[in-house]
């Protein structure tokens, strides 16, 4: 059998940053990663105009408050299917909070992505926003299916 060779994304010609060049790879649709790049460099330029602090800061400060610690995933058992909480491992959780941080932008009415994810950034580097509270949410639900955690493999 083959061994399953991992690829690895090579960080990004702006920031040197593994974690942006993904974010940028998240963001691309249809493999316009230009367009995905104009979008993410644009909305750190608007971040460091309105903070008036290093970008690079605040998306590593808003992946880290967006990413969650817990999920519940379904089990079935005998017939029933349980919400067991379960840790969720590193990888996971970056690529989460990148995503939701992205629904969440994308869900906004209104302005142009580059503004819209510059301002979901920066309420996510604040601890508000919709990517934080769906952290919080599913937190929320973690704590409450705690008496099932016994499920977990």
């Amino acid at each position: 059998m083959k061994k399953k060779t991992k690829y690895q994304t090579l960080p990004d010609p702006v920031y040197n940053n593994i974690a942006v060049a993904k974010f940028i790879n998240y963001i691309m649709r249809r493999g316009k990663k230009a367009l995905a790049r104009k979008i993410v460099y644009n909305a750190f330029d608007i971040i460091k105009e309105e903070t008036k602090k290093d970008p690079l800061g605040v998306f590593e400060r808003a992946l880290e408050n967006a990413a969650p610690v817990l999920e519940v995933k379904p089990k079935r058992v005998g017939g029933a299917t349980y919400q067991v909480p379960r840790e969720v491992k590193d990888k996971r959780r970056m690529a989460l909070a990148a995503r939701w941080i992205i629904l969440s932008a994308k869900a906004r009415k209104g302005k142009s992505m580059k503004e819209k994810l510059s301002q979901e950034l920066i309420n996510a580097a604040n601890n508000s926003g919709a990517a934080v509270k769906k952290k919080e949410d599913i937190r929320r639900m973690a704590e409450a299916n705690r008496a099932f955690a016994h499920f977990a493999r």
